[in-house]
């Protein structure tokens, strides 16, 4: 495997191997597959561009060519920012099909984060979008080729600055190379990292996730299994392509797995995403919890046909049962949790799944050979139902990030358990999630889980997004601040939610001692809460006041 990249040990490898988890194709060979099942059938919806899987394998071939005559390399690694949309996935298939490695920056890095991903994986290439939203990026890619001379090639899908490339040429099958082309590249190794994710976190850079063609082939299949795509499929992507959610949990690659269709959405807008549903037939969706709080207070289903919608989809942060009761009842579809991480393991709700299941847990693995243990603070497993740390291993998550020793030892125990750093409850093999561990407030000792508020509060009849983060308190050191995105014209006061939080007949160390009623909240790229940003913010005020 890559230098710097820890290894599945060599007896577990061939047990998968031998069991068929494994199934020894790459990704490109996965989607080339599908296309030779069923090459006329349409495989991405960008706008008016219909492209068929025919025509996304020749594509990625041509493109995997260019990539080539510019000197890019199998393993080499590839930064790739772009937007969702057709060049992303060309692009994306194309480095799968050379075995070079696509480092999955998005949209809305800048500086910082680019020149970490760059420095951290060696990129000899870097693929961006031209101008968005009034940001240039081939300006920011000029200044990464002057700080990192291995950064050999900018490549721009739009108009390229000076000395970068125009993607545009690169896809044109007639400026290919000519005779063999594509035929003449060498099959990349199945057993070999495929693209390189971002660890999710808000505190410190991202660190890189090396996922192999076998583990991420795998990861597709079973996500696409659990949640019942086939080639009747219609997937509506709205979140970054980049993102493992949005990837392959189930995601784009899902998709391609089972031979379904993805169409790809040009942002979040309400309207856009349901005329979409509407005109495209969609039958599921891949969605976070503020989007879906935002449809089900916009009467979608009185203005919009969903009677192709079977499935909204949830990742990211839990989605509370009230909004999952709601999501069944109003938009007559099933919620499914998609809880997991893209250093591997994914828990999933079934489709039939009993009430209990589907509306309360986060899922079960999508695995058999997935194992998880929930474990206290000595590392010791706690009783089925007590809360304690998930960690897990199995045949695709990984058991090292890429060139990290430090962060390994930290997030590793020493036969392979990754710490998820979730706090979970185990029932058989579902899990229950109930934050990250270190998203607990503590009240002079009383630990308060943030996401048990959360759920409680949402389902006030005065709230529409709510978020629970510390403030800090000379006394007790840290106290409880509801972060509240009201329904509109009907604010909640600080005394009615304290009010309906006591008539759940929970502890009263456990009752926010703050609200903060705000329009919206600060999202990550990927539509998850940043209650850093958050926590900051209030203590910001409190100063303000001392």
């Amino acid at each position: 495997m890559l230098d710097g990249c820890i290894p599945w040990p060599e007896k577990d490898a061939a047990s998968y191997r031998a069991s068929g988890l494994w199934e020894g194709i790459t990704l490109f060979e996965m989607v080339a597959r599908s296309a030779a099942r069923a090459p006329g059938a349409v495989a991405v919806v960008h706008g008016e561009r219909r492209v068929t899987y025919a025509e996304l394998v020749e594509t990625a071939e041509t493109l995997a060519a260019g990539f080539a005559a510019l000197g890019i390399r199998t393993l080499e690694r590839v930064v790739v920012q772009l937007p969702n949309g057709l060049d992303f996935v060309f692009v994306y298939l194309a480095l799968a099909r050379l075995g070079a490695i696509p480092v999955m920056a998005l949209r809305a890095h800048r500086h910082a984060e680019v020149a970490h991903f760059i420095g951290a994986s060696g990129a000899v290439a870097y693929v961006i979008a031209d101008v968005i939203s009034k940001f240039d990026y081939r300006e920011m890619a000029t200044e990464m080729q002057q700080r990192f001379p291995a950064l050999r090639h900018v490549v721009v899908a739009g108009e390229p600055g000076s000395g970068q490339i125009a993607l545009g040429p690169l896809l044109d099958a007639a400026a290919a190379p000519k005779g063999d082309g594509a035929c003449a590249l060498p099959r990349p190794d199945p057993g070999e990292v495929a693209t390189m994710l971002l660890s999710g976190g808000t505190t410190s850079m991202s660190k890189l996730i090396p996922r192999t063609h076998d583990d991420y082939v795998l990861n597709a299949r079973l996500c696409a299994q659990a949640a019942g795509f086939s080639p009747e499929t219609v997937l509506l992507a709205i979140l970054p392509l980049g993102h493992n959610y949005n990837l392959a949990s189930p995601g784009l690659l899902g998709a391609f797995y089972a031979g379904g269709r993805v169409v790809i959405a040009s942002g979040t807008d309400t309207e856009h995403v349901f005329s979409l549903v509407e005109r495209e037939r969609v039958t599921v969706i891949a969605a976070v919890v503020p989007l879906i709080s935002n449809w089900l207070h916009a009467d979608v289903a009185k203005r919009f046909d969903l009677s192709s919608l079977e499935v909204i989809q949830n990742g990211g942060a839990r989605l509370p049962p009230e909004l999952r009761a709601r999501l069944r009842t109003e938009l007559r579809c099933i919620p499914q949790e998609v809880y997991g991480t893209a250093e591997g393991l994914i828990n999933m709700t079934r489709r039939d799944d009993a009430d209990e299941e589907l509306l309360e847990s986060s899922g079960a693995p999508v695995c058999e050979l997935d194992e998880i243990r929930v474990v206290d603070d000595d590392d010791r497993d706690v009783a089925d139902g007590e809360a304690g740390e998930l960690v897990t291993r199995g045949p695709y998550t990984i058991r090292g990030y890429y060139q990290a020793p430090v962060k390994n030892a930290e997030a590793f125990m020493a036969d392979g358990w990754y710490r998820m750093g979730d706090i979970v409850r185990r029932r058989g093999r579902y899990v229950y999630a109930e934050g990250r561990r270190k998203d607990l407030i503590n009240r002079g000792g009383e630990k308060i889980n943030c996401d048990e508020i959360e759920s409680l509060l949402i389902a006030h009849p005065k709230v529409r997004l709510v978020a629970l983060v510390a403030m800090p308190d000379p006394v007790f050191g840290e106290k409880a601040c509801a972060c509240v995105v009201p329904q509109p014209g009907d604010a909640p006061t600080l005394d009615e939610l304290v009010a309906f939080l006591r008539a759940q007949r929970i502890a009263s160390f456990k009752l926010p001692e703050r609200l903060e009623l705000m329009t919206e909240f600060p999202l990550s790229p990927v539509g998850k809460i940043l209650k850093r940003q958050l926590r900051e913010s209030i203590e910001a005020r409190l100063a303000a006041t001392r």
